[in-house]
């Protein structure tokens, strides 16, 4: 190659993505976590009111989508920045905070891109293992030491974590916090799939976001109103972070029609509510029937749950196959990492597609009973 690129650049591995059930014709797609329900059907609406705005540039400082979100959240909008998804947020956090050298802290297994983005900032990423002896929980005792072990500049947290379906208990949370508070380290949290997960809203940190000035809460209405079509992700943080990150984003991240759907679905926070009440009655029932017949099935604080194959297939891509052939995508979670290749990732939908899920399942152990 004539033009080499930044080694940073040139030693990333790919990432893989969980959603490919588009590549399957008649497959239902139980890879993805997004809210089965779809999207709120006066959403179009807002999205067809917009269009006439189409001939202008939409307003660089998405002024009304932050009014929106502060209102929602009961924060001030001058803590909130806007981003092309929630992965315009995990690529701006390193650019803004870390100088090459920098060394962040993340769990493993958890969401791909946080290192991915790290290291095209520069910055040097280690790892904290997630053991399954400890339910992949955060070891509180092991992070404190790790922190106070040798400086980092940022820790990122998932909550609830992808893979693992783990929420971790806000008492918890706002101990690590106060803690890399007074070690000077930042706390990024990402919280993208806890509306989806959490019906009551007793779990997030969003409250606390003016008492600690080192934590970045990073959520997306992908999930949560299954829009992933449409890139809405916002940031929370204090007033100080939030300009910094609206330095670096890219001029106008939303469109029009972006900016108008996030007007709306802010006011339509029950609507989610709503899907998380049914998800948590699946998921139960899931759980209750697919450890009945001995299908790969764990117990999950969220809506997906994260489950080795045991003698159900040689690995998770062997269970995944198996799946495909009654018509059901499942994540293959080996690229989470070689220790992980044989376990699986699963949502829970609505009561009818679940019950062919369950069928498909029920099939499986029976030709598996059956070699």
């Amino acid at each position: 190659m004539r033009f080499e690129p930044r080694k940073e650049i040139a030693d990333l591995p790919a990432t893989v993505h969980g959603g490919q059930g588009w590549r399957y014709a008649g497959v239902e797609d139980y890879s993805q976590n997004l809210n089965p329900f779809g999207p709120p059907p006066e959403l179009a609406d807002a999205i067809v009111g917009a269009m006439s705005q189409m001939g202008h540039y939409p307003d660089a400082s998405n002024a009304e989508p932050r009014r929106a979100l502060a209102e929602a959240y009961g924060v001030p909008a001058e803590c909130i920045s806007m981003g092309a998804g929630s992965s315009e947020i995990i690529r701006d956090f390193p650019n803004v905070f870390c100088a090459k050298g920098d060394r962040v802290l993340l769990m493993h297994p958890s969401f791909a891109e946080y290192a991915q983005q790290c290291r095209i900032a520069g910055a040097e990423v280690s790892y904290m293992e997630l053991e399954p002896e400890n339910g992949f929980r955060i070891d509180e005792v092991a992070l404190s030491a790790r922190l106070r072990e040798e400086p980092y500049k940022a820790v990122y947290i998932c909550n609830p974590n992808n893979p693992t379906g783990v929420i971790e208990d806000r008492a918890k949370l706002e101990r690590i916090i106060s803690e890399a508070s007074d070690l000077g380290t930042l706390v990024f949290l990402d919280e993208t799939l806890l509306a989806l997960s959490d019906p009551d809203g007793t779990r997030t940190m969003i409250p606390r976001i003016g008492r600690y000035d080192n934590l970045v809460i990073a959520d997306s209405y992908t999930k949560s109103f299954a829009v992933p079509g449409l890139r809405i992700g916002f940031c929370i943080s204090s007033p100080e972070i939030a300009e910094q990150m609206a330095k670096v984003q890219l001029p106008w991240n939303l469109g029009v029609a972006e900016q108008a759907a996030a007007v709306y679905l802010a006011g339509r926070l029950d609507y989610v509510r709503s899907a998380a009440c049914e998800l948590r009655r699946e998921s139960e029932r899931m759980e209750r029937e697919l450890s009945g017949i001995g299908f790969p099935c764990v117990h999950t604080d969220s809506f997906f749950r994260f489950a080795p194959v045991g003698t159900a297939a040689r690995d998770g891509r062997g269970l995944q196959e198996k799946m495909l052939r009654h018509g059901i995508m499942i994540r293959d979670c080996a690229s989470f990492g070689g220790r992980f290749a044989g376990y699986v990732r699963y949502c829970a939908k609505d009561s009818e597609r679940d019950g062919r899920f369950i069928e498909a399942a029920e099939a499986v152990m029976k030709e598996t009973e059956g070699l």
